[in-house]
């Protein structure tokens, strides 16, 4: 028996169809323990970052990486996307590897790896790029400033994602308390971060550095720094010091006067007791000393030191007491005449004790009659019943008692 043509097609197609049923279920079942695997990824903008996928297990299943917008980028080893920053690393059965170049904020996204199993296996990784913050500026200083004014400086730095991290110092001390201040860019990718510092200036504050600070993970714990040095203008301060602590006469005596201030003071100007110094012979004036020789009591007085400055003036005063060397000298012994005097009240006070103790008894001294005699029972007291006892008893037997 003979087959017609047809007939024969329709039975070669059966069996074509037969063998590839039976391929793809081998496939499959050969295929359950294939899975890729992808890790996410940080990159840094302008860097390179780079994606790898891995399968354990493989039959000779092609691998693809796809972009967030589901843009084949390579298929094996083959590459589908015109994009000259992408490169392939490695393509094998078990790897799939590939390398984006200056890497930008827009390549930020989900990417995915898929095995050609049946179904599809697919992993994804997610690609993050930093954004890297601008060098900061610090604004709002005008130089100089004058002391007791409020300063308000402000640091300021864009393109962070995310956002930027401002710290401010003082002389390399941390100052807390600013305020802070996020905004989102024109891109709405990053993020322009200030920061302001409000304080009002003080003359330790001159010469002083303020640093502003900024830390952000791109910058791989190399921060970026602005910096600043204050100029503070104050009235001078004033401090006469002397070169003696116990002037004598016929002694020479230096009155230096310390002034500080910004601009430096002007030379000095020495007063004594609210006039012109009164004997320019003996008391010289160079730069800020003030020398008076060959003291005498005439000196004695109230001495002035002023300081001026274009932003105000400032004095102090010292009061100059000469002593007499011969004077000091008779006080090194002991104080006789002192102690002479003391002497002589203790003596007055025992003297005037004994002649007041002596009167009284002398006015006591005496007989007096006791109870048991005849008319000192209504005797008030011992005087009382002595002169009842000699005035009306003179011839009566009496008890009688001394004392001295």
């Amino acid at each position: 028996m003979r087959l017609r043509p047809s007939a024969l097609l329709r039975f070669y197609s059966l069996c074509g169809l037969l063998i590839q049923a039976a391929a793809t279920k081998n496939k499959v079942k050969g295929s359950q323990g294939q899975f890729p695997l992808t890790q996410n990824v940080t990159v840094v903008e302008g860097g390179t970052a780079n994606l790898t996928c891995r399968v354990d297990q493989n039959d000779n299943t092609s691998l693809q990486w796809s972009n967030p917008a589901q843009q084949t980028l390579y298929f094996d080893d083959k590459k589908a996307l015109r994009d000259n920053r992408i490169e392939l690393v490695r393509a094998s059965w078990h790897e799939l590897s590939i390398s984006v170049s200056d890497v930008s904020l827009s390549d930020e996204g989900q990417y995915t790896c898929s095995l050609f199993t049946m179904p599809v296996k697919t992993s994804k990784a997610f690609l993050t790029v930093l954004g890297v913050p601008e060098k900061p500026q610090i604004s709002g200083f005008t130089s100089p400033v004058m002391e007791g004014e409020r300063m308000q400086l402000t640091c300021k730095t864009s393109g962070s994602k995310p956002a930027a991290d401002i710290r401010w110092f003082k002389n390399d001390k941390e100052i807390k308390d600013v305020k802070y201040l996020k905004e989102e860019d024109a891109n709405r990718r990053t993020f322009t971060v200030s920061s302001t510092l409000d304080f009002r200036a003080d003359r330790s504050d001159d010469g002083a550095v303020v640093r502003c600070r900024v830390d952000h993970e791109s910058l791989n714990s190399t921060p970026q720094i602005a910096m600043q040095v204050l100029e503070i203008h104050y009235t001078p301060s004033v401090k006469i010091i002397s070169s003696s602590s116990w002037p004598e006469e016929g002694q020479s005596i230096v009155l230096t006067c310390e002034s500080k201030g910004k601009p430096l003071p002007e030379p000095v100007l020495w007063t004594k007791d609210g006039g012109e110094l009164p004997d320019p012979e003996r008391m010289v004036v160079n730069g800020r000393d003030l020398r008076i020789s060959f003291l005498n009591k005439t000196d004695n007085g109230t001495y002035r030191c002023e300081a001026t400055n274009p932003i105000g003036q400032n004095s102090t005063e010292y009061v100059l007491i000469v002593h007499d060397p011969n004077a000091l000298a008779g006080q090194t012994g002991p104080d006789h005449a002192l102690i002479g005097g003391i002497v002589a009240v203790v003596v007055f006070v025992t003297l005037c004790s004994i002649i007041l103790l002596g009167r009284y008894l002398a006015r006591h001294k005496g007989t007096y009659l006791t109870n048991e005699a005849k008319g000192a029972e209504d005797a008030p007291d011992a005087d009382t019943a002595i002169i009842n006892a000699e005035g009306s008893q003179v011839n009566a037997e009496e008890k009688k008692e001394y004392f001295i």
